[in-house]
């Protein structure tokens, strides 16, 4: 039985086959979120979804920048871009929702990353705050309050689509057991707890709900 209430939403980021152990973009243990992910969806009655759902020719893969690597940072349009590998390339298997993930209670799904111009971590807006994923608006005319994120990766797409709920005026929370960082660097995931936490988001685990 659903003990949040519609002025609640658990979104869901990303747990997309590309960024699960064996895909593109790997966050190492990612597919170890997903059983705590499907235990917790019993108890809202508001779960929304993020899909990375990227066109081929996206400015944030490196394939698309000879000579380039992963990893590497370029400036695309005044904005500084880490250079990820192809991942979730729309109607691929990569972008699909992992099988394992229980996804029939889910209100809707919100896309990202579909403009190649500029790439889009948050579940809210693109990375230059110019793109609006309609997230925001849906939460609002709804009457949500409080949003609960989890899902991957906890230093990029998670952290981003935390802070702009914050910022949106939701008061906002981190399952911290249902995220994993992809650590680029070893203490990215760290750092961006410290950052979520700093501006104002809870940090709990799912036995907190």
């Amino acid at each position: 039985m659903a003990m949040h209430n519609s002025k609640s939403a658990l979104v869901i980021v990303d747990v997309q086959y590309d960024f699960l152990p064996g895909g593109a973009l790997a966050v190492s243990d990612g597919d170890q979120i997903v059983p705590i992910i499907n235990s917790i969806q019993e108890k809202f009655e508001l779960i929304i979804a993020t899909q990375d759902w990227h066109p081929v020719d996206h400015q944030s893969f490196a394939a698309n920048h000879e000579g380039k690597n992963p990893g590497e940072l370029i400036d695309l349009h005044g904005l500084t871009q880490v250079l990820w590998p192809v991942h979730c390339v729309q109607f691929t298997k990569g972008a699909q929702f992992s099988s394992d993930l229980n996804q029939s209670q889910w209100e809707d799904i919100f896309q990202k990353g579909t403009n190649p111009e500029v790439d889009s971590y948050s579940g809210f807006f693109d990375n230059a705050r110019r793109g609006d994923t309609g997230l925001g608006k849906f939460l609002e005319d709804i009457g949500v309050e409080k949003v609960y994120v989890c899902g991957l990766a906890q230093d990029y797409c998670v952290k981003f689509t935390s802070m702009d709920s914050k910022s949106l005026g939701f008061e906002t929370y981190l399952i911290t057991d249902a995220t994993k960082p992809v650590n680029l660097k070893a203490e990215d995931g760290d750092v961006a707890l410290k950052e979520m936490q700093d501006a104002g988001i809870h940090l709990i685990t799912s036995k907190d709900l």
